[in-house]
């Protein structure tokens, strides 16, 4: 690594830092006054206040991490070329592609920090921060059985499954109802139970009833205490993916709920969306830096534009990317788009634009 190399690093780096505690300071401020107002009505003390956004600082460093890395780039090779440097390492014979590898490489630096917040980090401080809120600001219990927030699963090709209430650990269920269809999607058995309890080999449903259709109309029940019966969820599957979303799971836990289920051939058209914009999102730093090069450098090739125009290019080109991607992520989850391309759209979109403004360089 060269001086010239760490000099570049250095001064980037250095700016990043500037820019990325200043909007994460800004988005921190906002978020602060909007809830505090109704934080302080619980009389919870300032402690648990303060826990809970040092939680949510994971979730807002990734968000302006990539927009920090925008006007990173464009504040520093304008400063560059203010000060006459961009000319003087053109006319040592310096590449566009050298001088502009330290931002590359600083942003998949970033990029990589950013993918191991989202896999593991978030969703564990996410949650923590919600049971802050709720016990410790709130005051209020913690719950012992709460209602489903997504009460329909499909446990096979022809099975559906309604849950009422969910334990807090997910190892007891309440109202449970399941319903078994034939082709071509007409009822063929019920079976409903006041509760079902979760043991090391399957699943036991309690105090319940099965009710058959037969061909001619009629209806056969059958009366049980207990029942023994297989379905493919586990415990944190209700406790996670069926109380919460996706946002609290981590990659490995959205991985093994998959893998449980990919052989019924189901389609987890939502799930499978957010988790390739979780994997997508992170590598849109190294875009960005790629984009901030070509906005910076478009013109003659060796001196950036106007400070303040660049930071006025910074806000539009970050809020047409979070447009883009969040109508993406839209449409991936209604079934419009693959789940893939839905979550990789916005990312692909912007890298083509960053090399074809690349391309309008003068080398």
């Amino acid at each position: 690594m060269t001086i010239l190399f760490r000099y570049i690093l250095r001064e980037y780096s250095k700016i990043f830092g500037m820019c990325f505690s200043g909007l994460a300071t800004i988005y921190l401020v906002i978020d602060f006054f909007e809830k505090v107002r109704r934080f302080l009505r619980y009389e919870s003390g300032i402690v648990p206040i303060l826990a809970y956004f040092a939680l949510k600082i994971p979730s807002i460093s990734f968000q302006v991490a990539p927009f920090a890395i925008l006007v990173a780039t464009l504040l520093t090779l304008g400063l560059l070329a203010r000060s006459n440097e961009i000319t003087a390492m053109r006319s040592c014979g310096i590449s566009l592609l050298w001088m502009t590898s330290p931002f590359l490489l600083f942003a998949a630096g970033v990029s990589v920090s950013l993918c191991f917040f989202s896999s593991t980090v978030i969703p564990l401080a996410s949650e923590k921060a919600e049971e802050v809120r709720v016990v410790q600001i709130e005051q209020r219990p913690a719950p012992i059985t709460v209602k489903a927030a997504q009460p329909w699963v499909r446990i096979s090709a022809e099975g559906l499954m309604e849950v009422n209430e969910i334990d807090v650990g997910g190892k007891i269920l309440r109202g449970v109802r399941i319903f078994y269809f034939r082709p071509p999607f007409k009822l063929e058995r019920i079976t409903e139970a006041a509760e079902a309890r979760y043991t090391s080999q399957c699943w036991i449903l309690l105090n319940g009833h099965h009710r058959r259709f037969q061909s001619d109309d009629s209806v056969e029940l059958a009366l049980f205490t207990e029942q023994a019966i297989r379905i493919p969820l586990i415990p944190d599957d209700f406790s996670s993916s069926l109380v919460g979303n996706s946002e609290t799971m981590t990659f490995r836990e959205i991985q093994d709920y998959l893998a449980r289920f990919r052989q019924e051939d189901f389609s987890f058209t939502r799930l499978l969306t957010d988790y390739y914009g979780r994997v997508a999102f992170p590598l849109v730093t190294v875009v960005m830096a790629l984009v901030g090069i070509a906005l910076s450098l478009r013109r003659t090739g060796v001196r950036g534009g106007n400070m303040a125009a660049g930071i006025g290019q910074a806000f539009i080109v970050g809020f047409c990317y979070w447009t883009t991607h969040s109508v993406a992520i839209a449409l991936g989850r209604g079934g419009a788009l693959a789940p893939m391309l839905a979550g990789w759209m916005a990312n692909a979109l912007f890298l083509s634009f960053g090399l074809y403004l690349l391309l309008k360089v003068r080398h």
